[in-house]
């Protein structure tokens, strides 16, 4: 077994170089910026070849792979003899009246990006309530990871109701001190540990927008693993909103794309500010065909993969509190959804090298890439975790297995 994993490092030592290219190796050797690319493309060659893992996402398929997947299961969900869709029409005007209907909705725009899709869903009730201000989480994908652009691009102004890491409560929506037209809503809050409120908080919180005249709008781009959570199908959890965002890239699999679905008449403003946002595409058949064969394939397994990553991640617990680390924590725990944070004391880099070592050197990818901290103290690192059908064989001495070899590599 060991001969065997060595041979597939050096192997996919190979392929780095063949992929970076020579650039990327004198990078390496220069510490310059290509030495990045070429220890992302080890990575990805790491987790494509181990044997076990918790998720293998699209992304870590080469572009053959993903365009035999797409075309093995698009004629699943589509007539492959009608003619390709023209900006907007056919099997995207399909994958819009199945959002619309899965979420309870009168009707949907399909967006190339969901920052595009959140863009325009709160500038045109910016319009609608004449208050161009949005209350949010500070940890909000907008303000997180959108460079500004609600400000820059759209002319919006955010407020913060609460910097917990964790959804505003129904008081301090309240109880804050200014006005906003909309609150939008993150479902699940991702850069928080993927947490979700209790289904009752969710409902209160909603309520107290709306005694104060102010529209929701939920971040959905994750909506569809909120659902074992919240004991509630799709449509009641956005029957909660006035307007809902779903990714079709995220949990679903797809190539990419996004969903605004609401009220016919702001969908139809919706889709006039895609236009001018640069969003009217000429064809989008792979994305909406990806889309569609992600609502097939994996929203009927979300509850399994849910279920699994309680066990993945009571027993990552375990097997941190029978080693050597000196603190741990596994955040939320249990998990909210399909998805969560590790939280080890060690340097980012540290602890993606060990990884990528144990996936190279014994078939099991544990964990992806780690991430420093940026609000605690130096020397304190996190990843994300999820689960999805290539986790589900695992069981608890598996992880714990794991994690034994994951913290060996730590030195």
């Amino acid at each position: 077994m060991a001969d065997r994993h060595e041979q597939a490092r050096a192997q996919a030592q190979d392929e780095i170089r063949d992929e970076a290219g020579d650039r990327a190796g004198d990078g390496i050797r220069d510490g310059g910026p290509d030495s990045e690319t070429a220890e992302r493309f080890r990575r990805i060659a790491a987790w494509r070849r181990a044997d076990r893992i918790l998720s293998r996402p699209p992304v870590d398929r080469t572009l053959g792979e993903q365009l035999a997947d797409l075309g093995a299961y698009a004629g699943s969900v589509a007539d492959l003899d009608r003619p390709a869709d023209i900006y907007g029409d056919g099997i995207v005007a399909v994958l819009e009246q199945r959002i619309a209907d899965l979420l309870g909705m009168e009707a949907a725009a399909f967006f190339p990006t969901g920052t595009m899709a959140q863009q325009v869903a709160l500038r045109c009730w910016a319009g609608r309530t004449g208050n161009p201000t949005v209350a949010l989480h500070p940890l909000a994908h907008p303000e997180v990871h959108e460079r500004g652009a609600l400000g820059s691009v759209s002319g919006l102004r955010t407020v913060h109701p609460t910097s917990e890491p964790r959804l505003p409560t129904a008081q301090e929506i309240r109880d804050f001190a200014e006005p906003f037209g909309t609150l939008m809503l993150e479902l699940p809050l991702r850069d928080a540990g993927f947490v979700l409120p209790e289904w009752e908080e969710l409902e209160a919180v909603v309520e107290a927008a709306r005694e104060r005249d102010a529209v929701v709008h939920f971040d959905g781009a994750r909506l569809w693993e909120c659902a074992p959570r919240f004991g509630r199908g799709l449509s009641e959890i956005a029957a909660l909103a006035d307007s809902v965002y779903v990714s079709f890239y995220k949990t679903l699999g797809g190539l990419s794309g996004a969903a605004l679905a609401g009220p016919e008449s702001l969908i139809e403003e919706a889709r006039t500010w895609r236009h001018r946002y640069g969003g009217q595409l000429y064809q989008q058949f792979p994305a909406a065909l990806s889309a569609l064969v992600g609502l097939d394939r994996e929203l009927p397994k979300l509850s399994s993969y849910v279920a699994q990553a309680k066990v993945v991640a009571g027993a990552l617990a375990e097997g941190f509190t029978e080693s050597a680390v000196p603190w741990f924590r596994v955040h939320p725990e249990p998990p909210h959804t399909h998805q969560f944070q590790v939280w080890l004391p060690y340097e980012a880099k540290a602890l993606t090298d060990a990884a990528v070592r144990q996936a190279e050197e014994t078939g099991v990818a544990l964990f992806r890439k780690w991430h420093p901290s940026t609000a605690g103290p130096p020397g304190i690192s996190y990843t994300e975790v999820t689960v999805s059908e290539a986790g589900l064989e695992w069981t608890p001495r598996d992880v714990r297995v794991a994690v034994g070899e994951f913290v060996k590599r730590l030195g």
